[in-house]
């Protein structure tokens, strides 16, 4: 990949990059870091990537490098002083992005991951699986689960949209 390739690839798909790291993450100084490495290694790597490929290798490096954040994260927990049960909410009826993204908070990563690839940013079985290192089967058998449990959060009463 030359220079003018990758800032060809950078103009091109930073912003789906970005969208779904952010959409995983939900914080956006997180997103902008893991995207950022995610560049930077691609730039490191330029000579051993193939521009055509570019767009799959900067998804997979860009998800490797979100999941490796989230273990990190995930090392490191504030307790907060009150548990769940006891957290007073005043949620307003009928607030689709609120519960949608509630219900995409109850999947493992990996879940969410692949329910944001293919619904979300429109990537076929196949192109999931090189991003997430996963095969094609995997891809559709967590898929399905994660919908599954999506669709069993958004039937119950209190969540109808």
């Amino acid at each position: 990949m030359t220079e003018k390739e990758y800032n060809q690839c950078v103009a091109e798909y930073a912003d789906n990059v970005y969208r779904f790291i952010l959409k995983n993450l939900r914080h956006e100084e997180d997103a902008r870091d893991v995207v950022q490495a995610a560049f930077e290694k691609m730039w490191r790597n330029r000579s051993d990537v193939d521009n055509t490929k570019c767009k799959s290798y900067l998804f997979t490096v860009a998800y490797n490098q979100m999941i490796d954040h989230l273990r990190k994260a995930k090392r490191v927990q504030l307790r907060d002083e009150f548990r769940e049960e006891t957290t007073v909410y005043d949620k307003p009826m009928y607030n689709t992005r609120k519960i949608l993204e509630e219900a995409l908070s109850r999947l493992n990563e990996t879940q969410r991951s692949l329910v944001l690839l293919k619904d979300y940013e429109g990537y076929s079985y196949e192109e999931i699986g090189q991003i997430t290192g996963l095969n094609e089967s995997q891809v559709k058998v967590y898929l399905h689960r994660a919908r599954i449990q999506l669709k069993n959060y958004l039937v119950k009463p209190e969540n109808v949209i």
